[in-house]
């Protein structure tokens, strides 16, 4: 029998993790703006700056254009997509339509357990409203809407969801500068529907929470007009 090399069996898996922790770093830089829209960047410049090599960065920079986070133009340039005001129109529809089935079936399904992982969410968001940590409560944010969906057994939905949420996240993370506390109301909203069973009032204040985005995104356009395509009018 052959004998396995292990070096040869772990390096790829080494590889991945390089790959993932560069996609993660450069998603929580677009996310939280600190790479602009429009900004250019080269698999080069990341490379070095990270202290990798250009393919995890390549690896990365391919994720990213796949969920609308860069533009890439072989030759040209790499950037930071403009946020499309139409995608973030088409997100909250992709959103409304599933969540609101999911938490139609978290009133039924979900159980003591789950409903305390979900509040045990929600205390943890209390506490980076308090801290106004921005950052955080985005990630709790999504980690609230995942964990009904997976405790749904509809884990599948969340993957769709994240798949088409890139340029409406960029707006939401900008909007906690006034609105965090407004999206953590909602969230509490949200579970007390779900708690009391009512898939009527659950529906209702997804729906409700899910629309904000419509209301917030004039305000955002107008403070950081530069950030968005403007061929969409």
């Amino acid at each position: 029998m052959t004998k396995t090399n292990i070096d040869t069996v772990l390096s790829p898996l080494n590889r991945l993790s390089v790959a993932d922790s560069v996609f993660d770093e450069l998603h929580r830089q677009i996310l939280t703006l600190e790479l602009q829209p429009g900004a250019k960047i080269s698999e080069a410049d990341v490379a070095k700056a990270l202290g990798v090599s250009r393919q995890p960065v390549r690896d990365a920079f391919y994720r990213l254009s796949k969920l609308g986070f860069l533009s890439m133009r072989p030759q040209v340039a790499t950037t930071v997509s403009l946020i499309s005001k139409k995608s973030v129109q088409q997100a909250r529809f992709i959103r409304c339509a599933l969540e609101t089935k999911t938490v139609i079936t978290a009133c039924e399904k979900l159980s003591q357990e789950d409903l305390e992982a979900l509040r045990d969410l929600i205390e943890q968001q209390r506490k980076t409203v308090v801290a106004r940590d921005a950052e955080l409560f985005h990630a709790l944010d999504d980690q609230f809407h995942k964990e009904i969906c997976d405790r749904c057994g509809v884990d599948f939905a969340w993957q769709l969801i994240k798949d088409n949420k890139a340029h409406m996240d960029r707006v939401r993370f900008l909007s906690l500068t006034f609105a965090i506390d407004t999206a953590f109301a909602a969230h509490k909203r949200i579970l007390t529907a779900i708690e009391s069973n009512d898939p009527a009032a659950a529906s209702n204040e997804i729906n409700k929470h899910l629309g904000e985005i419509l209301l917030i995104m004039p305000r955002i356009r107008e403070e950081h007009p530069d950030y968005f395509a403007t061929d969409e009018e």
